[in-house]
């Protein structure tokens, strides 16, 4: 059940069911609408009982390297399975497009992240404690993301077992 409820969970803070924000980007992999503060709660209530941690990834759809870490992510067979195995996949909104900064609240809360520029990565142990932050400008490799580097990130910050 645990399982199961991990990859519904996964999978709607991943897919692109949104439509797509920028269309010449190809699907929306951030939910213009989500609320970070809620998906952060459930991500936390899955991290608990399958002993894993968290993975926020801020960025917004309009994000050339946003949409190339997350094709890494969810590409990369490798990169793909060590984060199905030791974390729950958030990502965070924090476009700026018709409004106010979207999920600017939980920017803040994490000490401003963004700053690092996007798309950055912050891991967070199963009670909600931040353990890092992390740019990925220098886990990029030509014209994406090296899956090595993206691994040994996910493997030095993955839960002991």
């Amino acid at each position: 059940m645990r399982k199961w409820l991990s990859l519904v969970l996964s999978l709607t803070l991943t897919a692109g069911l949104f439509g797509a924000e920028y269309p010449k980007l190809g699907e929306d992999i951030y939910d213009p609408q989500a609320d970070a503060n809620v998906l952060i709660s459930e991500a936390l209530s899955v991290a608990k009982l399958d002993h894993k941690h968290v993975l926020l990834m801020f960025g917004a759809n309009w994000c050339i390297w946003c949409h190339r870490l997350h094709a890494t992510l969810e590409g990369n067979p490798e990169v793909a399975a060590a984060l199905a195995e030791d974390f729950v996949l958030v990502m965070v909104d924090v476009n700026t497009r018709h409004g106010p900064k979207r999920n600017a609240d939980v920017n803040e809360r994490y000490g401003n992240p963004i700053q690092h520029g996007l798309p950055v990565l912050v891991v967070l142990d199963a009670t909600g404690k931040q353990l890092t932050t992390q740019e990925t400008g220098s886990l990029e490799e030509g014209d994406g993301h090296s899956p090595a580097k993206v691994l040994a990130f996910l493997r030095e910050w993955a839960p002991s077992r």
